[in-house]
């Protein structure tokens, strides 16, 4: 039986796997950073045959094309997709042979895009049909408990796409076995997935009981989908043409170092200097008008939601590690040029270090009773719509830079669900001027503090 190996990625929510039988192997959808999964073959001491793409990513910049260069294993990317590089074409039930005991066949999925495929693995010398099929690598089309989700091609095809999305999922469950593992690509925290997913593993024949695509009727399950699509991030609008050309491996060489006066100088420019900290150690000092974007958190998200695309970014960490880390989250979605970094601590960075305010439910509830203060939310619009505090305005933590002008005037305490993107938003206030207080704390706790509360 083939060993399959997954490699996640969990600030984008996604995985990509590594299969081999002892000798050679085959890649599905892997990340831009593809020294992981070199380090992998070596180790496992394969040799790569192939790599497929289920489709034209949206969320990341792929690995694919580079990985393949690099290996001499053959490019599988779907005969109809439109690309500006050498591939090998594959279409609707093609077989292709990687070993003896290890086959891949390509199913038609449309949905997530319309391009889509689906790659199921099985042992063509298996005599039981049952046991022939082991995994289907289900990409963006059926994933634990959801689907992917179809409106990322635009509003025009959102509706042709979410009825193949239905019939793609429904032909994976009738053509498969139920014991065929699911070994989808996105679903884990991913923007990608129309609704949220569930669990870590899952086979045909779970998600055929608990899957709302495959046990409610085409019509209720679609209405139910479009009603709740919410919004995705900007920078998904750069993902697919990278893709389309072919992306070449990242370089992940240390960004120039740079000093106080470059710094200084960068932000008089209008460049973004992000510092990589965790958010208490940035409240207790900072570099002024820098951000704060942590590692603890989806760094890349928010920080190609949030860029104008093509800023220059000038990275701040404690350590060589947290850069370089920043650095591969950056790459993943195509933002490769990082022009400066420095690593140490504000007195390294400024020699006027900035503080943020910091508090927690309970101090806003203690607060209100002293002073007017104003509230901030930013969630997004249907988390805020689900529950909120009584008068919090509500800036999705996306939109807080076109804006900031709709943010109240006076002390402003800024909320999310747990903390990260308070900071951040913060950060962006107080880059501005603004009186702005962070609250780090989940957000369960504002009621349990007595603040008055909205509830849908």
């Amino acid at each position: 039986m083939a060993k399959i190996i997954t490699i996640e990625t969990p600030t984008l929510g996604d995985r990509s796997y590594l299969v081999h039988d002892g000798e050679y192997a085959f890649v599905i959808d892997p990340q831009r950073d593809i020294d992981r999964v070199t380090r992998l073959l070596d180790a496992e001491d394969v040799t790569l045959a192939a790599v497929f793409e289920t489709h034209i990513h949206n969320d990341y910049v792929t690995g694919g094309f580079a990985l393949a260069q690099e290996r001499g294993a053959a490019y599988y990317v779907n005969a109809a997709d439109e690309v500006s590089f050498e591939r090998t074409p594959i279409i609707d039930t093609q077989v292709v042979e990687i070993s003896p005991t290890m086959s891949v066949k390509a199913l038609a999925t449309p949905g997530h895009t319309f391009t889509h495929l689906s790659y199921v693995l099985f042992d063509p010398t298996a005599d039981d049909d049952d046991a022939r099929g082991q995994a289907v690598f289900s990409g963006g089309s059926l994933l634990f408990g959801a689907t992917g989700r179809p409106d990322l091609l635009g509003a025009e095809h959102t509706h042709e796409l979410v009825r193949h999305q239905y019939n793609s999922a429904h032909r994976l469950a009738s053509e498969l076995p139920d014991g065929t593992e699911i070994m989808p690509t996105h679903g884990f925290g991913s923007f990608c997935a129309a609704t949220q997913t569930e669990g870590d593993e899952s086979t045909i024949g779970r998600e055929k009981r608990v899957n709302p695509v495959l046990t409610k009727d085409e019509s209720e399950w679609i209405e139910e989908i479009l009603a709740g699509l919410d919004v995705y991030p900007a920078y998904y609008a750069h993902m697919a043409p990278s893709n389309s050309a072919g992306p070449v491996a990242p370089d992940l060489s240390e960004p120039t170092r740079a000093d106080k006066a470059e710094i200084r100088a960068r932000l008089e420019q209008g460049e973004w200097v992000v510092d990589l900290r965790n958010r208490i150690a940035y409240a207790a000092g900072h570099v002024p008008g820098s951000f704060n974007f942590g590692l603890d958190g989806q760094i890349a998200t928010y920080i190609g939601w949030m860029i104008p695309w093509g800023t220059p970014i000038t990275l701040l960490g404690e350590t060589r590690e947290q850069v370089a880390e920043a650095q591969r989250e950056l790459v993943r979605i195509g933002i490769d040029h990082i022009p400066a970094s420095s690593t140490g601590g504000p007195e390294d960075w400024t020699d006027t270090p900035a503080t943020l305010q910091r508090g927690d439910f309970g101090d806003l509830s203690q607060v209100r009773h002293h002073r007017t203060v104003q509230i901030l939310d930013v969630r997004r619009a249907n988390e805020y719509a689900e529950s909120h505090i009584e008068g919090a305005v509500n800036i999705p933590l996306h939109d807080l830079f076109k804006r900031i002008d709709e943010a109240p005037e006076g002390e402003l305490w800024v909320h999310c669900l747990s903390g990260y993107r308070s900071s951040i938003a913060t950060s962006i206030l107080a880059a501005a001027g603004r009186n702005a207080v962070a609250i780090d704390d989940h957000f369960r706790n504002a009621e349990r503090n007595g603040l008055p509360m909205v509830n849908a």
